[in-house]
């Protein structure tokens, strides 16, 4: 039978399970789960049972238990270790998504009993933690001073994927990812900058083509990163390949070693304007369509929800047209700062 995430106790499932199935269910423990989850990590029974304290007889036991009663087999076992069927797959992403939502009722309940009324958390790209989301979670306290949001930094990609999986009610991403069956919403736009030093050769410019870029040292954001793979596109696009100097983590990284005189690098102009006006640096905007950029709000199912995530989806949906008058964006920013 095929494995599934349910909850046992909605109307549903209670009507769509006879009781063969709801007793099959009932066997999956979160102990077990525990352990499945420890020995897919491992590779090793022997390693997995060591590090959740139990003896490898009992873990074996369960796993054995497990793959009778619901007919199927989890792992393949190998002469180097143990590797997962189809069925193990299936499990582990299911086994993961249930203890992260235990997890999730543990620290809510306490935040509860704490005084907080409402929690939310999300996953955002560089780029939306550094140009937005500080000054639009600002405002959005000071509507919900007793909500609590745990937010942290992914890459697109995986800002997708964790949201696919449950990590998270609420994900921005690049617009130019894949976002499967996720709902996208419209949150901010930004445009790429050139950040060089003002001695360099294309410090005169007042816009850059990228391939006019190409025959300089680059300073590249990590490989995970939007903005790098789209700019390696480009390259291939230009029909050269860009001269990468060294990959960082972040835009303030790029800064810095644009400052060392290393390479050019290619950040947003929101964060040129947030790091690296002061540094005595150049921003020249990109030219090409690509270098506009929207950025999107990306959600599992807005009408499932919690109140909080809820309210914060509206809040950042609506935060673009409340920015402070004054506020510039795309390359009227970026030009400013060009001297």
């Amino acid at each position: 039978m095929p494995l599934v995430s349910v909850d046992l106790d909605s109307p549903s499932t209670q009507r769509t399970l006879g009781a063969a199935d709801n007793a099959l269910l009932r066997r999956i423990d979160l102990t077990t789960l525990r352990l499945f989850i420890a020995v897919c990590e491992e590779k090793n029974l022997t390693r997995a049972a060591a590090r959740e304290g139990i003896a490898a007889s009992a873990v074996s036991k369960r796993m054995n238990d497990f793959e009778v009663a619901f007919g199927v087999s989890l792992f393949e076992r190998l002469a180097k270790g143990m590797a997962l069927t189809p069925a193990g797959e299936a499990l582990l992403h299911h086994a993961r998504v249930t203890l992260l939502n235990v997890e999730k009722i543990a620290i809510e309940l306490a935040e509860y009993s704490n005084g907080v009324r409402g929690h939310v958390r999300m996953l955002a790209n560089l780029s939306a933690i550094v140009q937005f989301l500080p000054e639009d979670l600002s405002a959005f306290f000071q509507a919900h001073g007793l909500l609590r949001v745990d937010l942290q930094e992914r890459p697109s990609g995986q800002v997708v994927r964790g949201i696919e999986e449950g990590a998270a009610e609420i994900g921005i991403c690049s617009a130019a990812a894949e976002t499967r069956r996720l709902e996208g919403f419209h949150y901010r736009t930004d445009h790429l900058v050139v950040v060089v030093r003002p001695d360099h050769p294309l410090a005169g410019h007042d816009r850059l083509s990228f391939a006019e870029t190409l025959d300089f040292d680059h300073i590249g954001l990590h490989a995970a990163s939007s903005i790098y793979l789209r700019s390696q596109y480009a390259a291939t696009e230009a029909g050269k390949s860009m001269r990468l100097r060294i990959n960082v983590p972040g835009f303030d990284a790029v800064c810095r070693m644009v400052q060392a005189n290393m390479g050019i690098g290619l950040i947003p102009d929101r964060a040129f304007e947030v790091i690296g006006a002061g540094m005595n640096l150049r921003a020249i905007p990109l030219r090409d369509e690509w270098a506009r950029r929207e950025l999107k709000i990306v959600v599992r199912c807005s009408r499932q929800l919690s109140t909080t995530g809820r309210l914060m989806l509206d809040h950042l949906q609506a935060a673009e047209g409340q920015e402070p008058e004054g506020e510039g964006s795309g390359a009227d920013t970026a030009a400013r700062h060009r001297g």
